[in-house]
C-alpha cells in the first residue's frame, strides 16, 4: 500500500492526494501520512508492523511522563517503562520513534497544566481535594464537618479524613499520613487545586508552595502537582468523590459523639471500596490489592507525626 501510494504520487508529478485517496478507497489523511514517511520508516514498518501497537498500550503512562518532564529523553522513557513493566520487550529505536510521534500529536510543554489520564498507571497518582458539610448533627448540635478526599487514579480506592476544625497545614499533613497508612503505601505524585494549604501564591505561572507541606511531601517521597486555576475537569475523579462523600456518606446522618462519626466513616469506606465502581467496572479494594498495591512506594510516618 505504501509503495503504491508513493508510485501514484510520483513526487508530485502524478496523481493528487485527493485522486489517490479516491483510487485506493482510503482517506486523504492516510495518503498524507504515508507520503510523509521516509524510506527508513517504511522499511521498519514493513519489518515490524506492530511496533506502534506494542506501545499504544502504554500511551497513557508515556504521555504522563512527558507532561511531567517535558525534556525527558526516549532512553529515559524506555528505562522507566521497563522498571514498571519488566516483561516488555521493545527497542530504544521503537521508543524513540513513538516518543517523537507523541510529541508532535500531544501538547506537552506546559509545566503546570494537569490533564487527567483516564487509564493511569498503577501507583502513580492520587488526587486530593477538600470539602465541608454543614449542619451535621453531632451530640444534638449542628456541626460543620471538614474533610479531605484521597482517590487513587488507577484503582479508584478512596480514603476520607475528617476534622471538626477548619483544615490547616498541620491537620492537612496528618490527613495525608492517615491516607497513606490506609492505602499501605505512597503514590508517586498527589494532585491538588490551588488551595492555600498547598500553594501560597502564583506569579507569571510560577507557584510558591507551602514550605511545611513541601517538606512533608519530600520526606514522604511524593511529587506535588497543581492544577492551573479552577479546572473541574482536571480532578474529575476526586471531585466526584467529594460529592459522593457529601451525598452518600454524611447527608441525613446524625451522631451521638464525634468518635461515632469516625467509626461510621470507617464502615462507609469499607462499603464504598467494596462496591463495583461505575467507571472501571471493578471493585476498588480488590483492584488495588491485585494490581496497584505492589506499585506503591513504601511509606513511613515521619517521626514528628508519631507523637
Amino acid at each position: 500500500m505504501i509503495h503504491k501510494i508513493k508510485s501514484l504520487y510520483n513526487e508530485g508529478k502524478g496523481l493528487s492526494i485527493r485522486a489517490i485517496a479516491r483510487e485506493l478507497k482510503i482517506s486523504r489523511n492516510t495518503v498524507r501520512k504515508y507520503l510523509a514517511m521516509d524510506e527508513e520508516t517504511i522499511q521498519e514498518k514493513k519489518s515490524n508492523p506492530s511496533r506502534t501497537k506494542i506501545l499504544d498500550a502504554y500511551r497513557a503512562y508515556i504521555t504522563h511522563l512527558l507532561k511531567t518532564y517535558p525534556g525527558l529523553s526516549a532512553v529515559k522513557v524506555r528505562q522507566k517503562l521497563l522498571e514498571k513493566h519488566p516483561e516488555l520487550s521493545v527497542s530504544i529505536r521503537t521508543v524513540r520513534r513513538y516518543v517523537k510521534d507523541l510529541r508532535q500529536r500531544v501538547p506537552l510543554k506546559q509545566k503546570r497544566y494537569y490533564e487527567p489520564v483516564l487509564d493511569m498507571e498503577p501507583g502513580v497518582q492520587c488526587q486530593v481535594d477538600g470539602g465541608e458539610m454543614r449542619g451535621v448533627l453531632v451530640g444534638g448540635r449542628e456541626t460543620t464537618v471538614y474533610f479531605v478526599v484521597f482517590v487513587l487514579s488507577y484503582s479508584r480506592l478512596i480514603y476520607v479524613a475528617v476534622s471538626d476544625k477548619p483544615v490547616n497545614t498541620e491537620i492537612f499533613i496528618r490527613m495525608h499520613d492517615q491516607a497513606f497508612r490506609y492505602f499501605g503505601g505512597c503514590p508517586e505524585e498527589c494532585v491538588y487545586d490551588q488551595s492555600k494549604l498547598v500553594v501560597l501564591s502564583e506569579r507569571s505561572r510560577e507557584i510558591e508552595v507551602n514550605e511545611r507541606f513541601l517538606a512533608f511531601a519530600t520526606a514522604a517521597g511524593f511529587r506535588i502537582r497543581v492544577c492551573e486555576g479552577y479546572d473541574p475537569e482536571s480532578k474529575g475523579k476526586v471531585e466526584a468523590g467529594v460529592k459522593y462523600v457529601k451525598q452518600n456518606a454524611l447527608y441525613g446522618e446524625s451522631f451521638a459523639y464525634w468518635k461515632d462519626l469516625e467509626g461510621y466513616l470507617e464502615d462507609w469506606l469499607k462499603k464504598a471500596n467494596g462496591r463495583v465502581h461505575g467507571t472501571t467496572g471493578k471493585v476498588p479494594r480488590k483492584h488495588y490489592e491485585e494490581e496497584e498495591s505492589r506499585h506503591m512506594r513504601a511509606y513511613f510516618t515521619p517521626a514528628y507525626l508519631r507523637s
